[in-house]
């Protein structure tokens, strides 16, 4: 039986809204647990923080910002948890993040600010590198479909489906040129079981958990 060296791995899930990032991780973290694998999950936006706030007053038209304004509000947001990522990596457990840095090079990035200046401010402040980034790959109309059923008041990006197209382009971007880690992509219009089996297939052929 071959051994898992799945142990302190950081995987990140990306999509545009709508495409089951925060479903598919909270299944993970069943998995893992059912596995007795330790694993921890974050995400992001994170609303239960001050800049969270922020970051929902702004989707939700209160304010608007530059594209630059934008990203730093999305970078201090994943800046902060680099000392607890680091800290749960070197205990061993799994880090399991919904949305991440790849976000903000896909909507900023799709908005002017700078792929390289992106990256760059990454490495200085040493933000954490994903092992692997998973790709839910969803349409548009799938994405705006989705969140109505969630909630009636959509924030500016998840009912614009233009840009939503748009920002899927600009995923497809990084993920051929595997930009800030592996990425590989998982039809996201499926169910979300067949999804997750899709995820785990990958997880577990990568690692073997």
């Amino acid at each position: 039986m071959k051994r898992s060296r799945i142990k302190g791995k950081f995987i990140v899930l990306e999509g545009i809204d709508g495409a089951g990032t925060e479903v598919e991780s909270k299944e993970l973290i069943k998995y893992f647990k059912k596995k007795k694998v330790s694993s921890k999950r974050i995400y992001y936006p994170d609303y239960s923080e001050p800049v969270g706030n922020l970051i929902h007053e702004y989707l939700h038209g209160k304010y608007d910002f530059p594209v630059e304004v934008q990203f730093l509000l999305y970078f201090i947001d994943f800046v902060k948890d680099v000392e607890k990522i680091n800290k749960w990596l070197k205990e061993g457990k799994v880090v399991i993040a919904d949305r991440y840095f790849t976000s903000a090079l896909a909507y900023q990035g799709l908005g002017g600010f700078p792929q390289k200046k992106a990256l760059k401010i990454a490495e200085l402040f040493k933000l954490v590198k994903p092992d692997l980034i998973i790709y839910l790959k969803v349409s548009p109309e799938t994405s705006i479909k989705r969140k109505f059923k969630e909630k009636n008041s959509l924030d500016r990006n998840e009912k614009n489906k233009k840009l939503l197209f748009e920002v899927d382009k600009s995923y497809q971007k990084l993920i051929k040129n595997n930009v800030f880690g592996k990425w590989v992509v998982v039809n996201g219009e499926d169910s979300i079981k067949e999804v997750f089996e899709n995820i785990k297939n990958i997880i577990n052929k990568k690692y073997e958990t």
